[in-house]
């Protein structure tokens, strides 16, 4: 792996405890956007943003189409969302980080989930660009890092973000459909869970903003021999990871990033 990318991986990780103290705040400045229009809150009463029927116009988080449905709870879907930021904030050079973000994509187009989730393509870019914008606004104005450290974060961070964008892209794109297998295999695994194994740390709702990670100080990285891609197979859009033999995974409900 190139210098370039040795280095990526350690601003990102280093860095990673200025990321976690603003992550409370990104969180509620994107649901507060994805609430603002009704494309977007749709997802939130129906579980599909294609829904054109009548949907609530002053949606908020307070509203009983929230509040009140336990799919759907405004605070579970803020903590999975935090849950997610900070996972972006780990070691990109393990296999397991980037098995996770493939997951992601594949839980937005209804598959995977005991409880089928659909959110266009549009809107999944759209909330990316935002998150993006946040993080680098928020970055780049913190009082306390030095400039080259700021560039280098968000230089990383936005690379992340375009791969993940891509594996979104992967679970939507239909081309060579008529060549794809007509049965496939669905899994379905509790949230915060990669092939039976928990991915996400446990977050608090009542932590405070300015808290760090509840595994202590940014560990540096191990230095990867090979590229982080490579053990990645080719697999049918029916699979989020590989299966591994003998062992199902547990069943339960997804929750989406956004």
């Amino acid at each position: 792996m190139s210098t370039a990318k040795i280095y990526d991986i350690e601003a990102l990780i280093t860095g990673s405890k200025y990321i976690k103290q603003l992550i409370p705040a990104i969180v509620n400045i994107v649901y507060h956007k994805l609430l603002q229009y009704d494309i977007t809150a749709r997802a939130f009463e129906t579980r599909s943003t294609s829904y054109e029927g009548p949907v609530d116009p002053s949606l908020t988080e307070n509203s009983p189409q929230i509040a009140n449905s336990g799919l759907l709870k405004i605070m579970h879907r803020k903590m999975f969302l935090r849950a997610y930021l900070n996972k972006l904030c780990s070691d990109p050079s393990t296999m397991e980080f980037w098995y996770y973000l493939d997951k992601v994509g594949m839980m937005h187009v209804g598959r995977g989930r005991e409880h089928p989730l659909h959110v266009e393509y549009v809107h999944i870019g759209a909330c990316l660009g935002f998150i993006q914008d946040t993080l680098t606004e928020a970055l780049l104005s913190h009082p306390r890092i030095k400039m080259d450290r700021k560039i280098a974060l968000v230089k990383a961070l936005n690379k992340v973000i375009w791969i993940q964008n891509d594996l979104f892209a992967k679970w939507y794109v239909r081309d060579g459909d008529e060549f794809r297998e007509e049965m496939e295999v669905h899994q379905y695994e509790k949230e915060g869970y990669l092939d039976g194994h928990k991915v996400l740390d446990d977050i608090e709702e009542d932590r405070s903003e300015g808290s760090g990670s509840s595994n202590g100080g940014p560990r540096s990285p191990a230095t990867p021999k090979t590229c982080p891609f490579s053990g990645i197979p080719i697999r049918a859009k029916g699979e989020a990871s590989p299966p591994k033999a003998g062992k199902q995974s547990p069943e339960g409900e997804e929750t989406p990033v956004a």
